[in-house]
C-alpha cells in the first residue's frame, strides 16, 4: 500500500513539470521560475492551521476540524469569503516534514479530522506530507475541501489519500461558471469529479459517534439573485450524481469589500431566497441535507488577526 501511494505522489510530482494537476492545464514548469493560473511554485505556501469550529457537526465535532489553509486557488471568485489567501496570496513557504509536524500537532490537540482547504496547486506536495505524517501514527480522517474544478485524472491519484471528500458545487450553468468563476467548463467538470469521488468513497456519509470517518459531502453556497442556478446545481447532482449523496446548503454569503457595489452580490441573501432551495431539494428527494440559518452576522475570517473566526 504504502509503495503504491508513493508512486502516486511521484506521479504527481513529475505533473508538476508541465503542471495539468487542474483542468486549467497551464503546462509550465512549476519547478523553475514559470508560474501558472495559481501563482504557486512546488513548494508549500500555507496560511494558517488552527482548531476550526465553524463547518458541518460531523466534520467539527466538539473539538474542532484541524484546518489547514493552503494559499492560492484554481477558480478566484470574485466574492470569495477567503479572498486573503486566494487573491491576495497571503501565507508562508514550509517544507512537507513541517506540513506532517503541523498535522500531528492538530491531531494531538484533539482535531477530530486534517481537513486541508483549497490543496489542489499543492496536492503533490501536500500528499507527500500526509504520508510523512501517516508514518509517524496520524490516525484522523483526512479531508479534501476544494472548489470542485477538478481533474478527475489528478482525483485517481488521490485514491487511498483521502478519506472524505468536500467538494463545492458552485454553478450549475456556463453562464454563471463563466461569469462568477471565469470558467465555462466548470459544471462539466466538477460532474465528473464528484463522480469519482463517489466512485472511490461512496455517495454517503460514514458517521460514527457523531463523527465523519469517510465519504463525500457536497456543499453548495447560495448567491443573491442566483436561486435559479442553485436549483440546476441540484438536478444535475440528482441527474448524474445521486440523491443519497449528503448536501450542505450554506446560507453564509456575505460580500466582500471587492463586490460592495455588485448589482446582486453586493447583497446577503434573504431568508425566502434560502429556504425556496431547500425546498427546491426536499422536492427532489434529497435524503440528508445540512442546513444553515439566515442572519446578518458578518461571516469573513480575516486572516490578518490572530482569530480570523472570532466573529
Amino acid at each position: 500500500m504504502k509503495e503504491r501511494l508513493r508512486k502516486q505522489i511521484e506521479i504527481l510530482r513529475a505533473r508538476l513539470t508541465k503542471c495539468d494537476l487542474c483542468p486549467r492545464r497551464c503546462g509550465v514548469n512549476r519547478y523553475v521560475t514559470k508560474r501558472g493560473f495559481c501563482g504557486l511554485g512546488a513548494q508549500i505556501v500555507m496560511e494558517r492551521a488552527l482548531a476550526h469550529f465553524g463547518e458541518e457537526p460531523p466534520i467539527t465535532g466538539e473539538k474542532g476540524a484541524g484546518t489547514i489553509f493552503f494559499t492560492s486557488c484554481n477558480l478566484k471568485c470574485p466574492y470569495c469569503q477567503n479572498y486573503q489567501l486566494s487573491h491576495e496570496g497571503r501565507g508562508k513557504t514550509i517544507n512537507e516534514a513541517t506540513l506532517a509536524q503541523i498535522m500531528l500537532s492538530l491531531e494531538k490537540e484533539g482535531c477530530h479530522n486534517i481537513e486541508a482547504v483549497t490543496p489542489t496547486p499543492q496536492v503533490a506536495m501536500i500528499m507527500a506530507a500526509l504520508l510523512l505524517a501517516r508514518s509517524y501514527g496520524l490516525s484522523v480522517p483526512f479531508i479534501y475541501n476544494t472548489g470542485g474544478y477538478e481533474s478527475v485524472d489528478t482525483l485517481k491519484l488521490l485514491d487511498g489519500f483521502v478519506d472524505i471528500y468536500l467538494p463545492d458545487f458552485k454553478y450549475g450553468s456556463a453562464q454563471e461558471g463563466c461569469a462568477l468563476g471565469g470558467i465555462r467548463d466548470y459544471p462539466y467538470r466538477v460532474v465528473f469529479a464528484i463522480k469519482e469521488m463517489v466512485r472511490q468513497q461512496g455517495d454517503g456519509l460514514l458517521i460514527e459517534k457523531g463523527l465523519a470517518r469517510k465519504g463525500v459531502l457536497i456543499r453548495h453556497l447560495v448567491l443573491p439573485g442566483k436561486t435559479e442556478d442553485s436549483k440546476k446545481v441540484l438536478r444535475l447532482i440528482k441527474k448524474h450524481i445521486s440523491t443519497e449523496v449528503p448536501l450542505s446548503i450554506m446560507a453564509q454569503y456575505t460580500p466582500i469589500p471587492a463586490v460592495l457595489t455588485h448589482p446582486t452580490l453586493g447583497r446577503r441573501i434573504t431568508k425566502e431566497e434560502y429556504l425556496s432551495v431547500i425546498d427546491y431539494a426536499l422536492a427532489l428527494n434529497f435524503k440528508n441535507i445540512f442546513v444553515q440559518e439566515v442572519n446578518e452576522r458578518h461571516l469573513v475570517p480575516d486572516f490578518a488577526s490572530a482569530q480570523p473566526f472570532r466573529w
